[in-house]
């Protein structure tokens, strides 16, 4: 049977730590990564352009109950232009310079070396890259630093096009071996294999049959022996099935996330950080996580 229509039961392997910059992340239990988007064009909650703005936000993130932050400056929606490093960074420092002192891990969504440097030099705990560590330098950066977590990511294309006709034969084993590839050149430079988490990219140039397909292969995946990082939250795809707006994608986005973490994920990348604690504190109650 080909792994992309392998059955949607999913062992979960050995609960692993993940190293970071300042925190050695437990992860035995699922944990939520709220999104923190400064930027004026996010998909769903672009317009968040101003630090103080921000940095609330933060702080309602982790009220509600997330156990690390993810801070992006530039946006990676379909169709989405690049900025500079210099942009980026005006957005992001005087975010990352506050949230330091929140006690949480923080996180840092970006392609850029100059911007991952930066970044980590002013204290963020892991780099979450949409290419993967793939632009020239990204890699040595994140090699250099001795702790700092990574999280690679699998895009086919870029922002700007990734969306005009995708096509996979075969996702899931595409996916792993691009990310098997990524993660040998990480080992390469030395980099613990403990610091390391793949994100299959779920709607980054894949149909909505692929994202499906992605999730139900996911143990492909965790038989590499990383830890998985999902982000389905208010995806297109979602929309596709039931037939809302991404405004409407609450329901949707936890359910998603559950199949997720159900199917072996450790990290849930969302927007909706409360609702999806809630679900969580249902699923381990019913015995299923």
């Amino acid at each position: 049977m080909s792994s992309s229509t392998s059955s949607a039961s999913c062992s979960i392997p050995p609960h692993p730590t993940w190293t970071t910059s300042r925190y050695q992340i437990d992860l035995r239990p699922v944990r939520v990564m709220g999104i923190v988007n400064v930027t004026p064009d996010s998909f769903f909650d672009g317009g968040r352009s101003s630090a103080s703005v921000a940095l609330k936000h933060c702080e309602t993130l982790l009220q509600q109950g997330a156990d690390l932050l993810d801070i992006g400056g530039e946006s990676s929606r379909p169709g989405a232009e690049s900025i500079s490093a210099e942009q980026e960074w005006l957005r992001i420092e005087p975010v990352l310079r506050e949230a330091l002192s929140l006690g949480v891990p923080l996180s840092i969504d970006t392609c850029k070396p100059e911007v991952m440097q930066r970044a980590l030099d002013l204290g963020a705990d892991i780099i979450n890259d949409i290419h993967a560590l793939g632009a020239a330098g990204a890699m040595d950066v994140v090699a250099a630093h001795p702790h700092c977590g990574v999280c690679l990511m699998h895009m086919s294309g870029q922002p700007q096009t990734m969306q005009v006709a995708p096509w996979h034969a075969d996702v899931v084993s595409e996916v792993r071996d691009f990310l098997v590839e990524r993660v040998r050149a990480l080992a390469e430079r030395g980099v613990d294999r403990r610091r390391i988490v793949l994100d299959p990219g779920i709607g980054f140039g894949k149909r909505v049959e692929d994202n499906f397909a992605l999730v139900r292969g996911q143990q492909a995946l965790l038989d590499l022996g990383y830890p998985v990082l999902a982000g389905w939250s208010r995806k297109s795809s979602l929309g596709a099935v039931t037939g809302k707006p991404v405004t409407d994608r609450l329901c949707g986005s936890v359910a998603a996330a559950l199949a997720a973490a159900q199917c072996g994920a450790r990290i849930l990348r969302v927007h909706d950080v409360d609702a999806t604690v809630d679900a969580l504190k249902v699923w381990r109650a019913a015995g299923l996580l």
